[in-house]
């Protein structure tokens, strides 16, 4: 037995370098990307023979049960991948791939964004100069299947690095955002949100000046679209991002802008009203910033006087499941600033909380 198990030892194939496994993986692609009218089982046979070497590259990089990732194997199959456009020909045939091979290949993706070789990123020079990337990646949200959410995870490993971020947030993609987010299927409107948010939250500095270039259309579709949205998971999420955003001290010029409006703070009022407590609640922390903006103009402060029983009886009546001090001292803040309000002179036209957004206490 030990003989036979030598000898069958001795014909287990060599394993591929880094090197041929990614010129092999390379052709594999080739041939999948330019030969769509094969036959179906030479395709098959390609396919099944790619999907093997994909698994074969993750395990390079990631390692497997018995060892781990070799640092040298790694660099060479980075280098390898972005020398020779193999990380392009992965993205593109993507949807090509049967579901474990894209599984693996986004896996690996993320991995050789991450690899550092000789501590340099050899990603992120990549991804500048092959920016138009995120337009095959972003674009992933109009299809209909599972890719959508595959392109999902590798657009949110590019845009950990500033540059690309900068690229998406400054493109027309931001504005189909708003559409992919209220994709009827769940899971792809679920993963263009987290993207969205990832988007948005990251990079401060950029964000900031994105905002401060794009506010006006930008919060015009984000009220509209998101926070007055009549599905209840897009309008939690949506309330909840925007307190983030307004909250992050790099966003604190926006914020300014955004609590002086008195279509932003009507958006909020009705909100107020919501049915579900976790819509309330969300809605409370950008709440709260109207009301404790020392620079409120007249006609904020005059809806907030003009309805301010109402909204007292709410606030006192406004309460949470679990103690929270920090709930309840920013609570009575408000409850506080809305009681000592002095009337400022009158302007043309009053938003009526009484008539258009009473609150349900």
């Amino acid at each position: 037995m030990a003989k036979k198990l030598t000898m069958k030892g001795l014909f287990k194939p060599k394993a591929r370098s880094p090197l041929e496994l990614v010129k092999h993986t390379h052709e594999l692609l080739m041939f999948l990307d330019r030969n769509m009218d094969a036959r179906e089982q030479k395709r098959k046979e390609k396919m099944d023979e790619l999907s093997k070497a994909i698994l074969e590259i993750r395990t390079v990089l990631y390692g497997d049960e018995e060892s781990e990732p070799n640092k040298d194997s790694c660099a060479q199959l980075t280098q390898e991948f972005f020398r020779g456009d193999t990380f392009r020909l992965l993205i593109v045939c993507l949807p090509k791939l049967n579901l474990g091979a894209r599984k693996n290949t986004t896996h690996v993706i993320a991995n050789l964004l991450r690899q550092r070789v000789q501590s340099q990123l050899l990603a992120l020079e990549y991804l500048e100069k092959n920016i138009d990337l995120m337009d095959i990646l972003i674009k992933g949200y109009e299809d209909s299947g599972d890719v959508a959410l595959s392109y999902g995870a590798i657009s949110r490993e590019c845009i950990r690095h500033q540059n690309v971020a900068r690229y998406v947030l400054e493109s027309d993609h931001m504005k189909k955002f708003f559409d992919y987010i209220q994709t009827p299927n769940f899971d792809i409107a679920s993963d263009a949100a987290a993207t969205f948010k990832e988007l948005m939250t990251r990079h401060k500095s950029t964000v900031a000046q994105f905002l401060s270039k794009n506010y006006e259309w930008f919060f015009q579709e984000y009220n509209s679209q998101l926070l007055e949205s009549s599905n209840y998971i897009t309008k939690r999420q949506a309330i909840k991002l925007l307190g983030d955003v307004l909250l992050d001290r790099s966003n604190s010029a926006v914020m300014v802008q955004y609590v002086c409006s008195l279509d932003n703070m009507r958006i909020l009022m009705n909100l107020l009203r919501d049915p579900k407590k976790t819509i309330k609640l969300e809605t409370f922390h950008v709440f709260k910033l109207f009301v404790a903006n020392q620079n409120k103009p007249p006609e904020i402060v005059n809806v907030l006087i003009t309805n301010r029983t109402k909204l007292l009886r709410f606030f006192d009546d406004f309460t949470i499941e679990k103690e929270d001090e920090q709930f309840e001292t920013a609570k009575a803040d408000v409850i506080n600033e809305i009681s000592v309000l002095e009337p400022k002179p009158k302007i043309s036209s009053i938003l009526s909380f009484r008539n258009n957004c009473e609150v349900k206490c």
